[in-house]
């Protein structure tokens, strides 16, 4: 049997493990507060602090509150889940979840490729990067990040609206994506499938390839300095964007590889795959960038004092 709109979806749980539903939560809870508490803090840091109103912070602001609504999209629902044991959502629902997940997705590709950008300017070109990159610029950077987020992937849920679904509603995550949903219609997905997969090709492949040719080119551009000293000291102001791009895309690739060949694993691990996508650069980039920057770490231990007294 099938309808041409189901009313509900099922949200997967971990079979074995329904008893221990309860600890989960208390433990995505904790990073969910960890991680609205650290990007909270990044942005009214940045705000509040002068010397930070320049193109790298506004784009880590911009990352900050890619990662608060991503989080925030996904998590709550997830927790209902975990302890109170709300499996269904609706069909409506889990279509609206599914676009902000991956548009939000798609916002912060564009967004990690402009701060290597803004990295490639600075090594390479310091003297125009006041020039190049202004406020007006990076304004523009992120509402046309904005808009290439939800042009590519507004068509994801409106594919998947007129197909007819089977009588199974079992997710394989706690929240909805692309192509689990689409994997529970019971008629030809191949256009909702060959366009999932040109999109995220278009938009975090894209990135990704010119992250990496930004990088090769202030690799050059860092090798070309007299002294190693130097060297380091360009390289080194690269190092936390390296290590929030690697935040993003591991995950990612790692989901997306989860979803296409390993239909076989144990629910498990799609699950956990699902939930360190969501959180885990939600988390970490406030840490990263709090740990590597050191006015937004005095701004922090200001704030540690004055609540303090």
């Amino acid at each position: 049997s099938s309808d041409l709109s189901p009313s509900f979806f099922i949200l997967a749980s971990i079979p074995g493990l329904e008893a221990a539903h309860f600890w989960m939560a208390i433990f995505l809870c904790s990073m969910y507060i960890v991680a609205v508490t650290g990007n909270c803090a990044v942005l009214f840091i940045v705000k509040t602090e002068p010397s930070l109103h320049a193109p790298m912070y506004f784009f880590l602001c911009m990352l900050a509150a890619i990662d608060l609504a991503l989080s925030t999209s996904t998590v709550p629902r997830v927790l209902s889940f975990y302890w109170f044991n709300i499996r269904e959502i609706s069909f409506g629902a889990c279509l609206v979840q599914m676009f902000l997940i991956h548009t939000l997705s798609a916002i912060e590709s564009t967004v990690l490729l402009a701060m290597a950008v803004d990295r490639y300017v600075a090594i390479c070109h310091p003297l125009r990067h006041a020039a190049i990159l202004t406020n007006a610029a990076t304004a523009k950077i992120g509402l046309a990040a904005m808009a290439r987020g939800v042009l590519f992937f507004l068509p994801l849920p409106l594919l998947l609206l007129p197909l007819p679904f089977c009588s199974s509603r079992l997710l394989s995550h706690s929240f909805c994506l692309h192509q689990d949903v689409m994997n529970l219609a019971c008629a030809n997905t191949t256009p909702s499938m060959v366009y999932g997969l040109t999109a995220i090709l278009l938009v975090m492949g894209l990135d990704a390839v010119l992250i990496c040719l930004s990088y090769i080119l202030i690799l050059k551009a860092v090798l070309r300095l007299t002294s190693w000293k130097e060297r380091l000291k360009a390289f080194s102001t690269c190092v936390a964007h390296i290590c929030v791009v690697l935040a993003f895309y591991v995950p990612l690739i790692g989901l997306s590889v989860v979803h296409r060949f390993g239909k076989d694993l144990a629910p498990l691990v799609h699950i956990t795959m699902g939930n360190i996508y969501i959180l885990v650069p939600a988390v970490l980039n406030p840490i990263i960038y709090g740990v590597r920057t050191k006015q937004i770490q005095k701004r922090i231990l200001n704030l540690i004092h004055i609540y303090n007294n």
